[in-house]
């Protein structure tokens, strides 16, 4: 965790550098009037996914480091509201708004749990929703699809198609669903079936029960990555706390949007359900998340062993 620490800083550079270089004509890969893959060979990769990690990173040294100066505005907010202000545009202008968002999210959160002054967070919340409304307002796409989300099944064949056949999915399931491998929505009804909307067809093969248990499996996850942050946090061990606090939050953030856009709660976003969606880049960021966590443990592991 040392290595990670020290390296933290350049890595959000290496991140910054990779968002840049997405939207240089002729590099970034365009699909749904989105750039934000490098195709590599048959591949593709998503450095959006890997930089929400190194966001995770880089706050939780700036908040180790840092630790005797968390009371002041300028350590507080200043400085990660630069860092985060840059990240947010190069993802807006790719577009990757839900990645934002989530980023957003996870920042403000991991300043509240280190400590920072109450009056500072909420401001820094009203300001993020008050910003995410704006770029809500006056963007037309995404104007269109709150206003689908508001009544999908007014344009059930537009606009709305999505969410009214993540519905139906969802709706087929009932209890116990129609059986694993027997959804029908699936087979070219249901868009994006095997990463945004996976859920949907969760449901639909098992029911109510089966989104049940996935429920219960991501929040043992989450659970077990605050359990993990706390006894870190306990040992003195701040650096490692942070990075566990923030993954949790980043993982937690992605299962509540995923969940929440195939209800219906939200609407639509291009998220992926962490260690289950279609994707290469989404696995592999999740896989470096749950890494981190693991190290963070054994680091633990290792000085309570050493304190005996």
């Amino acid at each position: 965790m040392h290595i990670w620490q020290r390296s933290s800083r350049l890595l959000m550079v290496v991140g910054v550098v990779m968002l840049v270089l997405l939207l240089v004509p002729g590099l970034g890969r365009e699909v749904n009037g989105s750039t934000r893959w490098f195709p590599i060979g048959p591949l593709q990769f998503q450095p959006s996914e890997i930089v929400k990690v190194l966001v995770v990173l880089y706050l939780a040294d700036h908040c180790a480091r840092k630790l005797p100066q968390l009371s002041t505005f300028r350590v507080n907010m200043i400085e990660p509201a630069l860092v985060f202000s840059g990240i947010a545009v190069l993802l807006l202008l790719e577009p990757d708004y839900g990645c934002t968002a989530v980023i957003l999210v996870t920042v403000l959160g991991m300043l509240f749990l280190s400590g920072i002054r109450l009056i500072y967070f909420c401001g820094a919340f009203f300001a993020g929703l008050v910003a995410m409304g704006v770029l809500i307002f006056f963007n037309p796409n995404r104007l269109q699809r709150v206003r689908c989300f508001l009544d999908p099944f007014a344009e059930p064949y537009g606009c709305g198609y999505q969410l009214v056949q993540a519905l139906i999915a969802l709706g087929s399931g009932e209890w116990f669903g129609v059986g694993l491998g027997a959804s029908v929505q699936k087979l070219f009804y249901l868009p994006a079936a095997s990463n945004d909307f996976l859920v949907a067809v969760i449901g639909e093969e098992l029911g109510l029960v089966g989104i049940a248990v996935l429920i219960v499996l991501y929040v043992s996850l989450c659970w077990r990555a605050f359990r993990i942050a706390d006894r870190a946090g306990r040992l003195g061990q701040m650096f490692q706390a942070r990075v566990a606090q923030g993954i949790g939050l980043l993982l937690t953030l992605q299962v509540l949007v995923n969940l929440a856009v195939n209800l219906g709660v939200i609407p639509t976003k291009g998220l992926t359900l962490p260690l289950m969606s279609y994707g290469g880049s989404s696995m592999i960021s999740c896989c470096f998340a749950i890494g981190l966590l693991l190290a963070v443990d054994r680091s633990s592991q290792r000085a309570v062993g050493t304190k005996r």
